[in-house]
């Protein structure tokens, strides 16, 4: 499946994993991947987040909120979650609904968005950006380039 993701939805995955790492987690889960999603900058959902105001450094504090912050740094690379591994299939899915061959960074905040119950969609809907709102502005953005 990784071979459909594009270069920026790529950085994501390494920007999640430095997440992790950076928060000490033995896991990389949706959070992670919002906060890479954020940090990449540059991508659909990048720009449709900072659209609707999320920030890194909120999303950041919200997360360490949830679910803390480890003082033990855990070994090796942390493995993808359950629910961040049906997130990523819920990415190719959108795609593959949109009739995009490719998986950006869209695709995986649409995926996120419609998995709907991990720490990143409670996240967002304690910033106000409702699912439904998120994926508006995702699709509007779409319209215009893909990232």
């Amino acid at each position: 499946m990784f071979e459909r993701f594009t270069d920026r939805a790529r950085r994501v995955l390494v920007l999640a994993q430095e997440e992790a790492r950076d928060l000490n987690h033995a896991f990389i889960g949706t959070e992670h991947i919002l906060l890479g999603l954020i940090r990449e900058g540059e991508g659909v959902a990048a720009k449709a987040l900072d659209a609707l105001g999320v920030t890194f450094e909120v999303v950041r504090e919200k997360v360490e909120e949830a679910i803390g912050a480890n003082t033990n740094p855990s070994p090796g690379s942390p493995p993808f979650t359950p629910r961040a591994k049906k997130v990523l299939e819920l990415s190719l899915r959108e795609a593959l609904q949109l009739g995009h061959s490719y998986i950006g960074t869209e695709h995986m905040l649409l995926g996120l968005v419609r998995e709907g119950e991990g720490v990143a969609a409670q996240v967002l809907n304690d910033l106000g950006a409702d699912m439904g709102r998120v994926r508006t502005q995702v699709i509007q953005m779409m319209s215009g380039q893909s990232g």
